[in-house]
């Protein structure tokens, strides 16, 4: 609407327009808040999904040390053994 066509408007046409575009400025509010809300849910999804890629990684070294922990003592076990 142009600067002129908003002179030509009533008062109460002026109201109405303004009681629209804060109805308007509300709803885009209240879509911004959602919006918000789903971009820090993703953010948390994942930082935790790096969280638990990394104690993935760490459960993988410790079963790693224990198979070679396991690994070493059939060796000595093997080594002390007496053939028969």
């Amino acid at each position: 609407m142009t600067e002129k066509e908003l002179r030509k408007l009533s008062r109460l046409d002026l109201l109405e327009l303004f009681v629209e575009q804060s109805k308007e400025v509300e709803r885009l509010k209240k879509e911004l808040e959602e919006a918000n809300a789903k971009l820090e849910d993703r953010r948390l999804l994942c930082q935790n999904t790096g969280n638990i890629a990394e104690a993935a990684l760490q459960i993988n070294k410790i079963f790693e040390q224990c198979q070679q922990a396991a690994d070493d003592y059939l060796i000595s076990v093997r080594a002390n053994v007496k053939p028969q």
